[in-house]
């Protein structure tokens, strides 16, 4: 009566359903976003014909990134999703596996090979201060894809070129770039969610490129709750957000199966996302 298949595009308004209900608070366009990073990466569990649970484990070379594994509260104990489980870590076999998980999951984490990297932060609030101008500050359409491209490999563990080319074209969003003495020096999007609006990622050179990036592009927000997760290792990123007010939600693990990646993480002011990494 129950069984683990592919998910479907048309599946992905359910599988951001689920992490609605979670508390997640999903980008309003993420559910298309994030399947174009690898069309064959979801996971849906179906118990007598009826969507029980998901997963996803996206596979990005020899990376790749699990998350949305949520069972539906009415069927958890079950085996359900220790199915889904399964199937997310046989798809990337012989992959290097990252996720963010809740910390209180970390020893069951462990018991599948993955190993603590390092904590990432979540911190919201409604940014008010103006953005300064900023000539260097140019939208991302005015800048080639293969340049963004070549950028955010720096910042992520392999190139995603396709999950890129979908997240820069989001309705609801805004990607600015830095670009100054004709080198991209930075970039983040902002996109609405749920509830507010989520920036990510936000990478760049500098501190100070990274809070003019972040200013211009809370702007978007016009004073609605703005989320930016963070990674531990930069602790001027969380100086960032305390600067400007915002306060902390809650926290992560970050953890991988194969060696913990080594991106320019001093440049990582804020990640993409938890779900795909």
């Amino acid at each position: 009566m129950y069984a683990v298949r592919s998910a479907k595009l048309e599946d992905m308004g359910f599988i951001m359903g689920l992490a609605e209900q979670e508390g997640w608070n999903p980008g309003l366009s993420d559910g298309e976003s994030f399947f174009c990073a690898d069309p064959e990466g979801f996971f849906i569990g179906e118990r007598a014909g009826e969507r029980v649970g998901c997963i996803s484990a996206v596979r990005y070379g020899a990376f790749g990134f699990i998350g949305l594994y949520i069972v539906k509260e009415e069927y958890r104990g079950n085996g359900y999703g220790t199915a889904l489980w399964e199937r997310a870590l046989e798809r990337l076999r012989n992959c290097n596996i990252g996720l963010d998980g809740v910390a209180a999951q970390q020893e069951n984490y462990k018991k599948s090979g993955f190993r603590l990297a390092h904590g990432n932060l979540r911190f919201s609030g409604a940014v008010t201060a103006a953005p300064p101008a900023a000539p260097c500050i140019i939208p991302a359409q005015n800048i080639p894809f293969s340049e963004i491209a070549a950028y955010d490999a720096r910042h992520f563990p392999a190139q995603r070129r396709a999950f890129l080319w979908q997240w820069l074209r989001m309705p609801d969003a805004r990607t600015l770039c830095c670009r100054r003495d004709g080198k991209l020096r930075g970039y983040g999007t902002i996109r609405k969610c749920v509830s507010g609006y989520k920036i990510g990622p936000l990478f760049a050179d500098a501190e100070g490129i990274a809070e003019t990036l972040f200013l211009n592009l809370a702007d978007f927000a016009k004073g609605a709750a703005v989320s930016l997760d963070i990674a531990e290792p930069n602790a001027n990123a969380r100086a960032l957000c305390e600067r400007f007010g915002m306060a902390r939600q809650f926290e992560t693990a970050r953890m991988y199966t194969g060696k913990t990646p080594d991106p320019d993480w001093d440049g990582v002011y804020g990640i993409t996302t938890f779900e795909l990494g």
